[in-house]
């Protein structure tokens, strides 16, 4: 596996392989990987001849009171875990390539309606860090192929968005969130549990496939769902953000009429925020 961390090294590998009509698969990451991330490598293996992951911690998504600062950075662990897996090339940027500018007068992309709902209501301006990194970085390594996880749908939907607004020529794909045995949402943030919030943090996921059958058996008071879940959260120990019924597609909320649905949960417990999601289709 080849590591670069400059513009220049990263257009002429990404050239090469062009010349030799090789299609290319970009893994954004923050680094501070685990087996989720590792298995949006091997996703991006099976559907592409090259597979780029980059790891930057972004400054421009992390609000005034976040962890910018404390974000775990294991780059040497991570180069030899993408090893393991094969990763072709490592883009490792330093904050002057990505934001060449003062980041306070740095251009940026927003897309408006989908970035405030949800985590960016919570996390304010979170969205635009986002889309705007990814944009630099879909400039950068210009792929044919970008694969995200689902675990951070939100995410996933901004990007889609984005994408098809700015008619990037990027396929965006989606890979089903990794689980823990017990069914917690891999994170880089659940390091941040105590032993003791790590046994309650289960709860999470069982909460979800508890309202993802009583929809499917055919409860469609969606409001009144949302609020139960709140209270079980907070009866639980979470300090819950949000329970939302949204419709898939482009998260608006959930009516009688929609059939494929997201249910999307943020919730503090102890010094992680925990977030995690489930499909629900109605037939």
């Amino acid at each position: 596996m080849q590591t670069v961390t400059s513009a220049d090294e990263l257009h002429a590998v990404s050239r090469h392989w062009r010349q030799q009509a090789q299609r290319i698969a970009l893994v954004p990451t923050m680094g501070n990987l685990h087996a989720g991330h590792l298995q949006l490598v091997r996703h991006a293996q099976a559907i592409a001849d090259r597979v780029v992951v980059s790891i930057f911690v972004n400054p421009m998504q992390f609000g005034p009171e976040e962890d910018y600062a404390a974000y775990p950075r294991t780059l040497e662990d991570d180069s030899r875990a993408l090893m393991d897996v094969d990763a072709d090339l490592l883009f490792v940027p330093e904050v002057e390539t990505m934001y060449p500018e003062d980041l306070a007068n740095a251009p940026y992309v927003e897309v408006p309606e989908l970035g405030k709902i949800l985590c960016g209501k919570f996390r304010p301006g979170h969205f635009t860090g986002v889309a705007t990194v990814v944009a630099k970085l879909f400039n950068l390594v210009q792929p044919d192929i970008a694969v995200f996880g689902e675990k951070d749908y939100q995410q996933l939907v901004v990007i889609r968005r984005m994408t098809q607004a700015l008619c990037m020529p990027v396929v965006i794909v989606g890979v089903a969130t990794v689980r823990e045995d017990d069914g917690l949402a891999m994170s880089s943030r659940n390091r941040y549990l105590t032993p003791a919030e790590r046994a309650t943090a289960a709860q999470l996921y069982q909460l979800l496939c508890g309202i993802k059958s009583d929809i499917e058996a055919g409860a469609t008071d969606y409001r009144a769902i949302e609020q139960a879940a709140m209270s079980t959260l907070q009866q639980a120990g979470f300090r819950p953000d949000y329970a939302s019924l949204r419709r898939a597609s482009d998260l608006a909320e959930a009516g009688p009429g929609d059939s494929e649905l997201r249910l999307l949960v943020a919730a503090w417990l102890g010094q992680a925020r925990l977030i995690d999601n489930l499909s629900i289709s109605i037939s």
